[in-house]
């Protein structure tokens, strides 16, 4: 319990609210529809995380404590949460999920008129340690080189997964998602239809010819049946024929590393930053092209790997170093 307790719940009334309970939950339920599956899964965490914050058991009772406040009290308990998120030593980026669907879940709230103010306590500041420069050009090479000597069902299907990695610049998730019927061969040339991270619909993407000659060849080995496009390839047949999930990519693309001699330990999404570092090269720093290549909603996220990229910082150093 917390000083914000307020005490009964089990799907009776909150004190001091108002709101009609049912409205309480379709407002939920409505919230809840809007996300893609797995936004779905945070922010159901995350809503639970807040009702255990005010001290009580359900979401709906949750939003009950949270609405009956006026415009100050309600940002002053949102305050009060974040503090106490901090206080537990959350990261970063956990604290500014949390926040985000407060906000979100309040401004739904507020659209459809059941109250007349938002959450507007901002989230955290988050230091951008990650190295966005993804392996070398060399590293992908030498991957591409290790799959080339291989033969068999599995290397087939790896090497089309690390085209479209890199390629196409897609997210592990996008991949694991594909399905057969998302492979469009059209007079004007063979694309996929991709659903993007937070997008509802889906995205028609263009093949380059090696990009398509590696899913080709995949199709070819794998057969036309509909379902996943990337499954399991394990002799276990508990498993095998089931879609190739997000973590599997991962772990496949860190074997290659491995296996190619690679020192350090690489990841799926890296070789998504390579392509849109080289495609940052290839176009002379042009981010809104490279934005629209890697499907980034805000060109800022594209200026940080433009600043990775350049590493003004360093050529700064040696500039001053030079001088003294």
């Amino acid at each position: 319990m917390t000083e914000m307790t307020i005490a009964r719940t089990e799907g009776r009334e909150v004190a001091g609210t108002t709101l009609d309970p049912a409205k309480v939950a379709e407002l939920i339920r409505t919230f809840l529809e809007s996300k893609s599956p797995k936004t779905v899964r945070a922010y159901s965490g995350d809503l639970r995380e807040f009702a255990r914050f005010v001290g009580v058991e359900t979401v709906e009772d949750a939003a009950r404590v949270l609405f009956r406040h006026g415009l100050g009290e309600a940002n002053l308990l949102a305050l009060r949460y974040k503090n106490d998120l901090l206080a537990r030593g959350l990261a970063a980026a956990t604290i500014n999920r949390r926040l985000a669907a407060l906000r979100s879940f309040a401004a739904l709230a507020r659209r459809i008129g059941l109250v007349g103010w938002k959450v507007e306590i901002e989230g955290v500041p988050v230091e951008d340690a990650e190295d966005r420069r993804g392996p070398l050009d060399v590293e992908y090479a030498t991957i591409l080189d290790t799959l080339a000597r291989r033969r068999g069902p599995k290397a087939i299907r790896d090497r089309a997964i690390v085209r479209l990695l890199h390629d196409l610049a897609l997210r592990r998730g996008e991949v694991a998602s594909l399905d057969v019927e998302d492979v469009l061969d059209e007079t004007d040339g063979v694309s996929i239809l991709v659903r993007g991270k937070g997008r509802r619909q889906k995205a028609r993407l263009t093949l380059p010819d090696p990009t398509k000659d590696a899913l080709w060849t995949w199709l070819d080995e794998r057969g036309s049946e509909p379902g996943a496009l990337f499954t399991n390839l394990s002799r276990d047949p508990a498993v095998r024929g089931a879609r190739l999930g997000g973590d599997a990519i991962n772990l496949l693309v860190r074997r290659l590393g491995q296996d190619s001699g690679i020192e350090r330990r690489l990841r799926a999404h890296g070789l998504r930053h390579l392509a849109i570092t080289r495609a940052l090269d290839l176009t002379d720093g042009n981010v809104r092209r490279v934005a629209a290549f890697s499907r980034h909603r805000d060109v800022r996220m594209v200026m940080k790997y433009d600043d990775r990229r350049k590493n003004d910082g360093a050529a700064i150093a040696r500039l001053v170093a030079g001088g003294a």
